[in-house]
């Protein structure tokens, strides 16, 4: 219970309005142990100088990312999508259906658990086109590189989801981008590429380590909607995610910082992809408008309802911050 108490009083301390809840780098101490797209805990030096050799080379070619489509008519096997048009047109991709694209984080690849169980929910709830994309290239190095790299490689998503329009006809309004942990950012970039007019993007647990003074990560003005879902801020807001806001809506299961069920951050973080996915299914997971942190913290919340997640592209919010309370286990 102690353990728990100090939890929640540190979080308590960030801020009493409903206002951006912007956090210094300072908290963080130059080496941390960050996961990897095993769940592998690494050592990382916040401090560290990036590889600018490949920064400038993932600058020089944002469209070194591989995209891989699943439908219902290839729901386990992939079909590579690539900018020659051909690719697409003889593909399973159905311009009449809604486009979902999920990104990895640190050290993933297309088979990172996010993606597959993202895909599968998406799957079973609607006949979309889901494309995975894959940015390991730039994904497996050096955690300081990758954040250096991040907003090129956004870049260059965004630039394929064009290239996808002139080719099929879709529209912006047509497409939501999810994103875990680094992945987040990845997306937020790709929305600001569009101009802000994609329709929706989903950040689960933005990464916090060298994000939260960025300028180029997930803000609500990079898609006509913007939701947040924050599990890991950790004692003291020092986790793998941050409490920052970043969308028109920022939800806080539990209050954000620890999970039901979990004993690690690494748990704790993975639950935004889990509840994000058992969301898709269920569309079960509720929570209620908050008027700031405190009422977050002391689960006092007491304003609109919303539903955290889901694949709606046109969700009627009113803008704030919510907590959900959920259960330990799937469905949550």
């Amino acid at each position: 219970m102690k353990a728990v108490l100090c939890v929640l009083l540190s979080v308590a301390v960030y801020t009493a309005t409903a206002g951006p809840l912007d956090i210094g780098e300072g908290k963080y101490s130059r080496f941390i142990e960050y996961p990897d797209g095993e769940g592998v805990f690494r050592m990382v030096d916040l401090k560290a100088e990036p590889n600018t050799e490949l920064v400038n080379q993932i600058e020089r070619n944002p469209a070194d990312n591989e995209y891989y489509l699943f439908t219902r008519r290839n729901p386990t096997s992939p079909q590579r999508l690539t900018s020659n048009a051909t690719s697409v047109l003889m593909s399973n991709f159905n311009p009449n259906s809604p486009t979902v694209v999920s990104v990895h984080g640190w050290m993933g690849n297309l088979d990172a658990a996010n993606n597959i169980a993202i895909r599968d929910a998406i799957l079973d709830n609607d006949n979309c086109n889901v494309i995975i994309m894959d940015w390991s290239k730039l994904a497996s190095a050096d955690y300081s590189t990758v954040v250096a790299g991040v907003p090129a490689v956004g870049r260059g998503l965004g630039q394929f989801l064009n290239f996808l329009g002139s080719v099929t006809g879709i529209t912006l309004d047509s497409i939501h981008l999810i994103g875990f942990s680094l992945g987040a950012h990845v997306v937020g970039n790709a929305g600001k590429q569009l101009n802000g007019r994609v329709a929706r993007i989903t950040g689960l647990d933005p990464a916090g380590p060298l994000w939260d003074w960025n300028p180029n990560r997930l803000h609500s003005s990079d898609a006509v909607y913007v939701e947040g879902i924050h599990t890991d801020a950790g004692p003291n807001g020092i986790g793998i995610g941050f409490l920052t806001t970043v969308g028109d809506v920022d939800f806080y299961p539990n209050g954000g910082a620890a999970q039901p069920g979990c004993s690690t951050s690494q748990c704790n973080h993975q639950r935004a992809w889990e509840k994000f996915a058992a969301s898709v299914t269920y569309n079960h997971l509720t929570g209620r408008r908050c008027s700031g942190t405190s009422e977050i913290v002391s689960d006092t919340c007491s304003g609109d309802v919303l539903s955290m997640g889901n694949a709606d592209l046109t969700k009627q919010v009113t803008p704030g911050l919510y907590r959900v309370n959920t259960g330990s286990e799937y469905p949550f």
